[in-house]
């Protein structure tokens, strides 16, 4: 097991290996979308998980994820090479490419919160010209409660 600075820096290089590869090396077009966003190295160093995500050519257009995930297949073993000719360790790690579903996670809940802002000011504007239901304190006081201390104790 190496400790896990180690493992830290390996995938933070394996990182820029596999996305310079991609971007300089591999001539694939459908990869051309790709950006590799993060990666994780297991504690013995010898399978690697990268992260990426793929966005589509225009604002509007879907990205086509199923074509990505093939094009970094077939290139699997071309950036594995290129990882170990750069890496300069005695075991190339095994590279898997799993879909990075954070940043569609993260535009759900920018929804779902901006849905709860909007429901949180219907209720504000409803509750603008409203008057309590019931008493205007509806907390029990005690009889003693507004009067001095001395009086209230009965000294």
């Amino acid at each position: 097991m190496a400790d896990r600075a180690r493992a830290a820096r390996m995938a933070k290089r394996i990182q820029t290996i596999v996305a310079n590869t991609i971007e300089h090396s591999v001539k694939d077009r459908r990869l051309e979308l790709v950006t590799i966003t993060d990666t994780q190295l297991t504690g013995d160093l010898h399978d690697a998980t990268v992260f990426y995500t793929v966005r589509g050519r225009t604002l509007d257009e879907e990205p086509d994820r199923e074509q990505a995930a093939e094009a970094l297949h077939r290139a699997r073993g071309q950036l594995r090479k290129a990882v170990g000719d750069q890496l300069g360790v005695r075991f190339t790690p095994t590279l898997t490419f799993t879909l990075d579903t954070v940043p569609e996670t993260s535009a759900r809940l920018e929804e779902l919160l901006a849905q709860a802002r909007q429901r949180d000011q219907e209720v504000a504007r409803q509750a603008e010209g409203a008057t309590p239901a019931g008493d205007a304190n509806p907390y029990k006081t005690s009889p003693h409660e507004g009067r001095p201390e001395s009086e209230a104790d009965g000294w």
